[in-house]
C-alpha cells in the first residue's frame, strides 16, 4: 500500500511541475504578443486560438485510439492537471471568508449589534407550534412526497427488471447511509423528519439484506447521516472554503460478505452521488465515479445479474459506465428528492407507484463537451478588481447545442448523448392520437388523446417542441425548442384522456438584435410531439407565408430595444453557421477591461434633474388606506409625502429577512425567508415543511403539482407569520458544474418558467410576496460574491436567461424579485434590467431585494437603479452612512430613489395576507 501512495505522490508532483512549466510558457507568450504591433497582435491571437483548437481535437483523436483502461487513466490525469491548475478558485473562497471574519473582528459598536441581531433572528418572530402551523406542516409533508413520487425518473429498465419481482435486495455502498435528501445554503430544508432509506424499504415491503447492512453499519469509518443537517450559513461557508471536493473512500466489501449477499438475492442496488452546495461549484471529476466506487460497481456487477443504479445527485452525472456492465439492468434518477424521497424510491422499486418523471437536462458521455464548459471557472481582469465570465455559447445551451450541432449526424449524436433532455420511462405504455389541431398566426392548439395501452396504471407527459426555419448567417436558431407540455392524470390500463395543449404562435419568434425586435420568419414551422427532445412521435407543419415582426411587448405595448449594449464589450458568440470558427475558448480572452467598462463598473449617474420630493408631510394617511388602489393611484403620492428621509434609509437598509415597522404610518414589519425547497432561515434551524429541490420539482413536469407546492408553502407561511418567500430560483443549468444546479430547475427556460410560474402563483394566491430569483445570470458560484461581470448577447439573454422570469411575471403576477450578484453590461443593479426590462417592458409592479449584501453592492447605486431593499447582514451601519452621504451630495436623486423603493416595497406589502 505504501508503494501505491509513493507512486501517487510522485505522479502528483510531476503534474504540479507540468502546470508550472505551462503557466510560465503562457506568460512568456502573452508578453511576446503584448509587444507586437496591433495588427500582428490580433493575428497572433487568432493563430494561437486556432492552434489550441487543433491541439484539443488531436487529443480527442488520440484518446479514441486508446483502450478503455488507458482512456480512463488519461482522462484522470487530465482532470488532476485541471484541478491543480484551478487551485486559485479555492484560494478565492478563503479570501472572501477571511474578509468577512476580519470585518467582524475589527468592527465595533452598532455594527456588531446589527450583525448579531441579523444572525440571531432577533427581528424575526414566527410561530411554528400553533395548531394551524402543525396542520400546514402535515399537509406539506404529503405534497412533498407526491412531488418525489412523480419526480423520480426511470432512465433504464432492461428486461422489465423493475419493479422487483423478488422483493429482496442487497444494498451496497456507504452512500446508502448518507443519502442526499437536499442541497445546501438557501436551498436547504428541514430534514428532521427525513426517512432512512432502509426504513423506507421496509415501509414498501422490500426486504433488504440485514447482514450486509450490519456489515456496513459496523465499519468504524461509516457514520449514518440520515436526518442530519447544518444551517444554510454553515453550508455556504464550507462551500466558500472549498469543502466537499475531496473524494471519500468506499469501504471494501469482503469476499465473505459478497458470498452471503449472493445467497440472499440476485438483486443489488448501488447509489451514486455528487456533492454540491451554494457558494461552491463542482469539478467534472466530482460528477464521475471515484476509483473506489468504480471498483465497487465492477465487483457487484460481476457477481449479480440484476443491478440497479440510483443517481442521488442534483447535478448531471456521467453515466456512461453503466454500458460497460450488462448486469446493470436499471437506472433510477432521484436527484435530491426531499425528506420523503426514500419512500418514493422504495415504492418505485416495489411497483406501488409507476415512475412518471422526466429528466430536465441532457445527459452526455462527456460533461465537458458542451460549449459553455469552455468558459466556466475563475477568470479575473488584470486592470480591474473584478472577475468576468463570457457566455460565448450564446443560445446553444444544453439540448439546443447537441440537437443543432449533430443535426443530420445521428451516429455522432449517439456517441455524444446518452439520455436526451426530457427522457423518462414507465412501467406501462401509452399511445397518442392528435384528435384536432388549430394552427394560426395567433395560437397553436392541439388536442391529444393519450391512452394507456399497458397493464398497470400510470401518468404520461406529452412534450411539444417546434423547429423554426433557419437561414445560414441569419438569426441564430436552435434546431428544436421546447414550446410547452402537459401531463395526464393517472390512467388505468385501457383508459384515455384528451389533453388540450396550447401556446401563443409568437412564442416561436426569435429576437433580432440587428432590428431590435422579435420576428417570425416566413417558412415552415414543424410542431413536434415527442417523448423527449430527440424521440419525435409525430410532427405537424405550420406554413407561415409572410414574416411577422413584433416591435412591442404584447402585454405592456413597450417598444423592444437592445438594452444591454452600453459597455460596447466585444464577444465572439457561437454560431451554427460557423461552428469551428466561433466555438468558445478562454484561450484568447482579453483580461484587460476597457476604459468604458471600468467607468461603468466604478461610476454611477445620479439623476439630479428631478424635482425634490416632499418629505415629512402630515397627511393623516395610514398604509391600509391604500389597499386595493392601483400602483399609480394619486393617493400614493400623498402617503409617500409623509415619509422622512431617515425613515426611508432605515427601511431599505434593514431588510435582511425582514422589513421594519414604521408605526406612525401603519407600516407593519414583515418576515421574509428562504427558500426554494421549503421555508428556512439562513442562520438558525426551525421545523418546517421540506420539499424536494427544484430540479426534482421540475422533473415531475407537472404544473398543477408545482402550484400545489407553492400553495402549501403559502399556507404554511401564513400559519407561521411569514410574509415573503425568497423563491423560486429561475436560473438555468448553463453547465453541469454549477454549484446550485440542484436549486435550479433545468437547462430549458420554458420548463423553468412554466414550473416556476406555477409555484409562484400558488404562493402568491395565498397572499405571500414571492421573490423570484436570482435576476439574472447567476449560474456560477465561483467569484459570485466578490462581483463578477457576465457578458452575453441580447438574443441569448432574452431567449434563455430572461425568459423564465418574464413568464413568471406575466403568468403568476409576482410582486417580488431578488436581483443577483452579477454585473450585467458592466452594472450591478442595472437600471435597464430592473426598471427598463422588468418594470417598463414586462409590467412588473412590486419590490426588488438584493441578494445577500457583500462589499461591492453599494446601496446608493441600488436604490437609484430599481433595487429597493438591501438584504444586508454584515454592513447595515456602513451602508446607512453611504446612503446619507449620497443624500448630502445628491438630495433630489436620492430622495426620489428612496421614495420609489418605498412605493415598490409597500405596494407589495399591501398585496400580502396582512391586509386581508
Amino acid at each position: 500500500m505504501s508503494e501505491y501512495f509513493k507512486k501517487r505522490k510522485a505522479k502528483k508532483q510531476e503534474i504540479v511541475q507540468r502546470v508550472k512549466e505551462d503557466k510560465a510558457k503562457r506568460k512568456e507568450r502573452k508578453q511576446e504578443i503584448a509587444a507586437m504591433p496591433e495588427a500582428d497582435r490580433k493575428a497572433a491571437i487568432v493563430s494561437d486560438k486556432q492552434l489550441w483548437k487543433e491541439q484539443k481535437q488531436q487529443r480527442k483523436v488520440e484518446l479514441r485510439s486508446l483502450s478503455r483502461k488507458e482512456r480512463r487513466a488519461a482522462k484522470k490525469e487530465a482532470k488532476k492537471y485541471k484541478k491543480i491548475k484551478n487551485r486559485p478558485i479555492r484560494i478565492a473562497g478563503w479570501s472572501v471568508v477571511g474578509a468577512v471574519v476580519l470585518f467582524a473582528v475589527v468592527t465595533v459598536g452598532p455594527t456588531v449589534s446589527s450583525i448579531l441581531g441579523n444572525m440571531s433572528g432577533k427581528h424575526i418572530t414566527i410561530d411554528t407550534t400553533s395548531e394551524e402551523a402543525v396542520k400546514a406542516r402535515e399537509a406539506a409533508d404529503v405534497i412533498a412526497e407526491e412531488i418525489s413520487d412523480e419526480g423520480l425518473v426511470l432512465l433504464k429498465n432492461e428486461n422489465n427488471s423493475l419493479p422487483l419481482v423478488d422483493k429482496k435486495i442487497n444494498v451496497f455502498g456507504s452512500t446508502a447511509f448518507g443519502f442526499k435528501y437536499a442541497g445546501g445554503g438557501s436551498g436547504a430544508s428541514d430534514l428532521s423528519r427525513a426517512v432512512n432509506l432502509f426504513d423506507a424499504l421496509n415501509n414498501a415491503g422490500i426486504e433488504y439484506n440485514k447482514e450486509l447492512y450490519d456489515y456496513y453499519a459496523g465499519l468504524p469509518e461509516l457514520e449514518e447521516a440520515t436526518g442530519k443537517g447544518e444551517t444554510g450559513a454553515v453550508q455556504v461557508v464550507k462551500g466558500l472554503l472549498g469543502g466537499g471536493d475531496e473524494e471519500s473512500g468506499e469501504p471494501e466489501v469482503t469476499a465473505a460478505a459478497l458470498a452471503k449477499a449472493k445467497e440472499f438475492s440476485d438483486n443489488a442496488m448501488i447509489i451514486v452521488q455528487s456533492n454540491a452546495v451554494e457558494a461552491s461549484d463542482v469539478s467534472a471529476d466530482q460528477l464521475q465515479l471515484t476509483d473506489d466506487m468504480r471498483a465497487l460497481i465492477e465487483k457487484v456487477a460481476s457477481n449479480f445479474t440484476n443491478v440497479t443504479i440510483i443517481v442521488n445527485a442534483g447535478n448531471t452525472f456521467e453515466l456512461g459506465f453503466v454500458e460497460e456492465f450488462p448486469s446493470i439492468q436499471s437506472i433510477l434518477w432521484v436527484g435530491t428528492p426531499g425528506p420523503f424521497g426514500t419512500n418514493s424510491l422504495a415504492k418505485v422499486l416495489s411497483g406501488e407507484i409507476n415512475p412518471s418523471g422526466r429528466i430536465t437536462d441532457t445527459y452526455v458521455y462527456d460533461l465537458e463537451s458542451s460549449p459553455a464548459s469552455e468558459n466556466f471557472g475563475d477568470y479575473k481582469y488584470e486592470n480591474l478588481d473584478k472577475a468576468y465570465l463570457n457566455y460565448e455559447e450564446g443560445i446553444y445551451v444544453g439540448y439546443r447545442f447537441y440537437e443543432t450541432y449533430y443535426k443530420g449526424n445521428e451516429e455522432g449524436y449517439k456517441q455524444a448523448v446518452q439520455y436526451p433532455f426530457g427522457s423518462g420511462l414507465s412501467y406501462t405504455t401509452f399511445d397518442w392520437n392528435v384528435v384536432s389541431q388549430q394552427l394560426n398566426n395567433e395560437s397553436i392548439e392541439l388536442k391529444v388523446e393519450v391512452k394507456n395501452t399497458g397493464k398497470v396504471s400510470g401518468k404520461d407527459v406529452v412534450q411539444v417542441y417546434y423547429s423554426a426555419p433557419y437561414t445560414p448567417g441569419g438569426i441564430e436558431k436552435s434546431a428544436i425548442n421546447l414550446a410547452t407540455f402537459a401531463k395526464t392524470k393517472s390512467l388505468n390500463p385501457g383508459e384515455s384522456e384528451t389533453l388540450t395543449i396550447t401556446y401563443d404562435t409568437r412564442d416561436m419568434a426569435s429576437y433580432d438584435m440587428a432590428n431590435e425586435n422579435y420576428v417570425l420568419e416566413k417558412g415552415t414551422y414543424e410542431i413536434k410531439l415527442a417523448k423527449n427532445v430527440h424521440d419525435i412521435e409525430s410532427s405537424l407543419s405550420y406554413e407561415l407565408l409572410e414574416e411577422i415582426v413584433y416591435n412591442t411587448d404584447a402585454d405592456t405595448g413597450t417598444e423592444y430595444k437592445n438594452r444591454f449594449t452600453q459597455s460596447e464589450n466585444e464577444l465572439t458568440v457561437l454560431s451554427r453557421n460557423d461552428w469551428k470558427g466561433t466555438y468558445p475558448s478562454d484561450q484568447d480572452d482579453s483580461k484587460v477591461a476597457s476604459d468604458l467598462v471600468i467607468e461603468r463598473v466604478q461610476g454611477h449617474e445620479f439623476n439630479n434633474d428631478v424635482d425634490m420630493p416632499i418629505t415629512g408631510a402630515d397627511n393623516g394617511l395610514q398604509l391600509e388606506d391604500l389597499k386595493g388602489l392601483d400602483y399609480d393611484d394619486a393617493k400614493w403620492d400623498k402617503f409617500l409625502d409623509q415619509l422622512t428621509v431617515d425613515q426611508m434609509i432605515d427601511y431599505v437598509s434593514e431588510a435582511a429577512y425582514h422589513t421594519i415597522e414604521i408605526e406612525e404610518h401603519g407600516i407593519p414589519n414583515t418576515v421574509l425567508l428562504d427558500g426554494p425547497a421549503g421555508l428556512n432561515f439562513f442562520f438558525k434551524k426551525f421545523e418546517a415543511g421540506a420539499y424536494p429541490t427544484e430540479i426534482v420539482i421540475a422533473s415531475t413536469w407537472n404544473k398543477d403539482l408545482a402550484y400545489k407546492m407553492g400553495e402549501s408553502i403559502g399556507k404554511e407561511a401564513k400559519a407561521y407569520g411569514v410574509h415573503g418567500w425568497y423563491a423560486p430560483a429561475l436560473n438555468i443549468h448553463r453547465s453541469p458544474l454549477g454549484g446550485r444546479n440542484f436549486e435550479y430547475m433545468s437547462e430549458d427556460p420554458v420548463l423553468n418558467g412554466m414550473i416556476g410560474g406555477s409555484m409562484s402563483k400558488g404562493a402568491g394566491d395565498q397572499g405571500v410576496t414571492v421573490f423570484m430569483k436570482h435576476f439574472i445570470m447567476n449560474e456560477q458560484e465561483t467569484n459570485a460574491r466578490s462581483g463578477i461581470l457576465v457578458w452575453s448577447n441580447e438574443q441569448a439573454m432574452r431567449e434563455l436567461h430572461l425568459r423564465p422570469f418574464e413568464m413568471t411575471v406575466k403568468e403568476a403576477g409576482v410582486t417580488g424579485a431578488m436581483s443577483s450578484f452579477t454585473y450585467i453590461d458592466g452594472k450591478w443593479a442595472n437600471s435597464e434590467l430592473l426598471n427598463g426590462m422588468l418594470r417598463d417592458e414586462w409590467g412588473f409592479e412590486g419590490v426588488v431585494s438584493s441578494d445577500a449584501v457583500f462589499g461591492f453592492m453599494e446601496p446608493q447605486k441600488a436604490i437609484t437603479s430599481g433595487n429597493d431593499l438591501m438584504l444586508d447582514i454584515l454592513s447595515v451601519t456602513k451602508n446607512k452612512k453611504l446612503l446619507e452621504e449620497a443624500y448630502d451630495e445628491h438630495p433630489e436623486a436620492m430622495t426620489a430613489g428612496l421614495r420609489n423603493s418605498m412605493h415598490n416595497s409597500l405596494y407589495a406589502t399591501l398585496k400580502t395576507y396582512i391586509f386581508n
